[in-house]
């Protein structure tokens, strides 16, 4: 019998060793006297995105959920009638969807729908779901009692609080972000802030509890590094309010979680999601703590979103949710391609639904952790964002951190200022 392996022809020891002077001068030639520098693109941090990057050969991967794993496929919960989510939640739940994104009216996510913050409307919209697949809650400013009220389901059905797995969502930064100001100052949100998430982990709950959500950012034009920069500024501010509620840096951490908006630019949506692991790893680091993989969740993005032509936001969303798995994340929820124009009806669900299912079970691209390490593109693109990102942190904090950014306008009128490029 033949030895298989001798029968493998390698191919590419066929052909010569290219290299870069040599791919250059046949640019040169079809670039025809225009300067190279024609081919070279700037996303809107003013990154350099080249036609060709070397290869990195130090390059690791980026740990992010578990190898093999597949993310969390997520289904919104948003139905302003509390029956209707909850028929649609059944159906999602039996036909693939692995969790629930519970959407409130006057959420970051809820653009212009969401379930009321009622104790009769949360258990009707959960009524027979199990609350052990991921439960996530998207909150506004005016739902603080929610975690309480889902707290007390849990406690009436006779379920054990560490049997669940709810990510309460807490981001009081963020609403006081998207409703223009808040009446208390962070100094006085904060302890209250702390007291919440103790308690529900006190009950047994694991969490994670609070939310460092770049939607906020993402939502009103900003840009990859500006997004990345205000979810980190907001972990710090939310880590430092539970260690001074006398919660152990150790386990505040395990109790923040991330949210990021995924969107049709591959490239960058890849680099964006792979450059906050990186630089949630030197935050741990500076507060003396071995870095562990943080819970990433990403969301299609709603900007992306148009109302002619919607078939085409399906296009966006599958690039979207494909460049969000590829970059590890722990969780992912499509937008249904009809949102832009009302609520989605149960075919615009199935969409969203199956578009990540086909590329888990049919793609399997949970199978391989960061297929793109080493890649010389996404390696320099993600660096060049965590440069950008680091260094506005470092301004944020320089000010005296996120709440005294939003305080002074500071992120609002980059942010602006990037809304008005595009």
């Amino acid at each position: 019998m033949s030895d298989p392996a001798a029968d493998t022809l390698p191919l590419a020891a066929e052909f010569p060793a290219a290299t870069r002077a040599q791919w250059r001068a046949l640019v040169e030639r079809v670039l025809k006297g225009a300067p190279f520098e024609t081919l070279v693109a700037k996303s809107y941090d003013g990154l350099a995105i080249g036609p060709l990057s070397s290869r990195d050969a130090s390059a690791r991967p980026i740990a992010g959920r578990a190898p093999g794993a597949a993310w969390a496929v997520m289904q919104r919960l948003d139905h302003p009638d509390p029956a209707a989510a909850n028929a649609e939640a059944l159906h999602d739940l039996e036909n693939g969807a692995t969790g629930l994104s519970v959407v409130f009216a006057g959420a970051v996510g809820a653009y212009g729908y969401g379930l009321p913050a009622s104790q009769q409307a949360i258990a009707r919209a959960l009524g027979g779901v199990l609350l052990d697949p991921g439960v996530a809650l998207d909150l506004d400013a005016s739902t603080a009692d929610v975690g309480r009220l889902v707290a007390d389901l849990v406690k009436d059905r006779g379920i054990a609080p560490s049997a669940t797995v709810i990510r309460f969502g807490f981001d009081p930064i963020g609403a006081a972000a998207v409703a223009g100001g808040s009446s208390l100052r962070w100094n006085e949100l904060a302890p209250a802030f702390a007291a919440d998430i103790s308690d529900l982990a006190a009950q047994g709950f694991h969490g994670p509890f609070a939310v460092a959500d770049g939607r906020v950012i993402h939502n009103a034009g900003g840009s990859e590094a500006q997004e990345l920069a205000y979810v980190l500024a907001v972990a710090l501010a939310y880590l430092r309010a539970l260690e001074a509620g006398a919660i152990a840096l150790a386990a505040a951490r395990r109790m923040i979680y991330f949210r990021l908006a995924a969107d049709a630019d591959q490239l960058l949506t890849m680099a964006k999601l792979l450059a906050l692991r990186q630089l949630w790893a030197r935050v741990e680091e500076a507060c003396g703590l071995s870095p562990a993989p943080a819970f990433v969740a990403a969301e299609t993005a709603w900007r992306m979103m148009t109302k002619r032509d919607p078939h085409v936001n399906m296009l966006r969303s599958t690039i979207a949710a494909f460049a969000a798995g590829v970059s590890g994340v722990d969780a992912v929820t499509v937008l249904p391609f009809t949102i832009a124009l009302g609520l989605p009806d149960r075919f615009a669900r199935r969409i969203a639904r199956n578009t990540q299912l086909i590329l888990l079970e049919e793609s399997n691209l949970a199978k391989v952790l960061d297929p793109a390490a080493g890649s010389g593109g996404i390696e320099d693109l993600t660096e060049k964002l965590c440069r950008a990102a680091w260094s506005q942190l470092q301004e944020i904090e320089r000010v005296g951190g996120i709440w005294a950014a939003l305080e002074r306008g500071l992120l609002q009128e980059k942010v602006a200022a990037v809304r008005g490029e595009r």
